[in-house]
């Protein structure tokens, strides 16, 4: 990997495809790297933990419920969030390109979550994702409907 990437590959990528399966090397700091070349493009970034969403559909576009442990004698309750994606494209700045949300841990993902991953870009054209798959010796990409294809 040379000393100065400038991330147009990456971002030309991401452009194209919409979604992004990245491996990453287990030492990390060339994901930073990355994460602010979205930003400087004009992308507003959220990084956010894949495992524990639950169900992708309902979280990035629905209004969903969430329970918190009652943790013995507390009534149990229902909170209602708003969707995630939505809620975020709704308020993007005039000035910002597009939402960029980059799901660490993804490797925890299953295939179909994958796919909805990949087909939510394609129905929201300033929505890219980003998600981090796995471990390498380098920073490596690919759009991830070939890796869907492909498993």
């Amino acid at each position: 990997m040379p000393l100065l990437a400038t991330g147009k590959k990456f971002i030309r990528t991401i452009e194209q495809s919409g979604a992004v399966g990245i491996y990453v090397p287990s030492e990390g700091g060339f994901e930073g790297r990355y994460k602010r070349r979205l930003r400087a493009t004009g992308y507003l970034t959220l990084f956010v933990s894949a495992p524990g969403m639950g169900d992708l559909a309902s979280y990035f576009t629905d209004v969903h419920g969430v329970r918190p442990p009652h943790l013995g004698k507390n009534q149990i309750r229902t909170y209602f969030l708003p969707p995630f994606v939505t809620y975020q494209l709704e308020n993007l700045p005039p000035q910002a390109k597009g939402l960029a949300l980059w799901l660490y841990d993804g490797k925890r993902l299953a295939k179909q979550e994958l796919a909805y991953l990949s087909a939510i870009t394609a129905s929201e054209p300033r929505l890219k994702v980003v998600v981090e798959l796995g471990g390498a010796r380098t920073f490596e990409w690919q759009p991830l409907s070939d890796i869907v294809a492909a498993a």
